[in-house]
């Protein structure tokens, strides 16, 4: 007997080809085949829940997905929100703060204008204030001017006149004898220089008292009195036994002077004392 050969890859090529067939027309095939695919491979049902379970899981999945990604995008939303409410907040301030920068500089540059408006009444006041204080030291000055001028008119043609009634009241009231020297110092130990010298000599009982008469005494005055007192003493060898001013006027400073040089100084020709 002849034992035939066969390759086994013609052999699976002529199962292959020839399966299809044989399960379709052998019970017994399509059973074996059947058997062996549930023992390797899960059956259509289950395939089916399987499938359906799977696509179940992956449809939850993506609901949940879904639903948290509504749930971050409302969170994304109510913070976006947030930073919009926040971002107008911040807006609403900015303008705020830069509505009173601008009203601060305003009202800067309107204080300046009112200091410059007041500095500017304050320099035309100070500039009135010194004109008329010019103007008051100008007529004081005319003023002192004018007195002074009237003053020693009045004094030139009155101190004669003032001198009579002093000499009147103490020849009156007090008996004594008053005599106007007029004398020329040669020397000029009065003056300074060569003039004439003119002094109110009073005599009583061979006391001998020199006096002067004058409408107002300055300090000045008081030295030149106390010099025409030692030219009489030299002139005539006679040593005065008392000095008097009598005068309405005299200064504060020709009264400290009289104290020094021993001159009785007297305001009213009636204060003198009894001589």
């Amino acid at each position: 007997m002849t034992q035939i050969t066969i390759d086994p890859e013609q052999f699976d090529q002529l199962i292959l080809q020839r399966l299809p067939t044989l399960m379709q027309q052998n019970p017994q095939i399509q059973g074996l085949v059947l058997d062996w695919a549930r023992q390797n491979f899960a059956e259509r049902q289950a395939t089916d829940d399987r499938f359906y379970q799977l696509l179940g899981e992956l449809k939850r999945d993506r609901e949940e997905q879904t639903r948290k990604w509504e749930e971050q995008n409302r969170k994304w939303d109510e913070q976006n929100h947030k930073w919009d409410e926040q971002n107008r907040k911040w807006d609403d301030a900015k303008q705020e703060f830069d509505r009173l920068l601008d009203q601060l500089a305003r009202d800067r540059e309107e204080q300046n204008r009112k200091w410059e408006e007041q500095n500017r009444k304050w320099d035309d006041a100070k500039q009135e204030f010194n004109r008329m204080h010019e103007t008051i030291i100008a007529l004081g000055k005319k003023l002192d001017r004018s007195i002074t001028a009237l003053g020693a008119r009045w004094g030139i043609k009155s101190e004669s006149a003032f001198r009579k009634a002093l000499v009147g009241i103490l020849e009156t009231s007090f008996a004594v004898q008053v005599l106007n020297i007029n004398d020329y110092d040669d020397e000029g130990k009065v003056f300074g220089r060569p003039d004439r010298i003119e002094l109110d000599v009073i005599l009583k009982n061979g006391l001998l008292i020199i006096c002067e008469l004058k409408s107002s005494m300055s300090r000045s005055d008081m030295y030149t009195f106390e010099r025409k007192v030692l030219f009489y003493e030299q002139r005539h060898q006679r040593q005065a036994n008392r000095m008097l001013v009598i005068s309405p006027m005299v200064d504060a400073r020709a009264e400290k002077v009289a104290n020094q040089l021993g001159i009785e100084v007297y305001s009213d020709s009636m204060d003198v004392e009894e001589l």
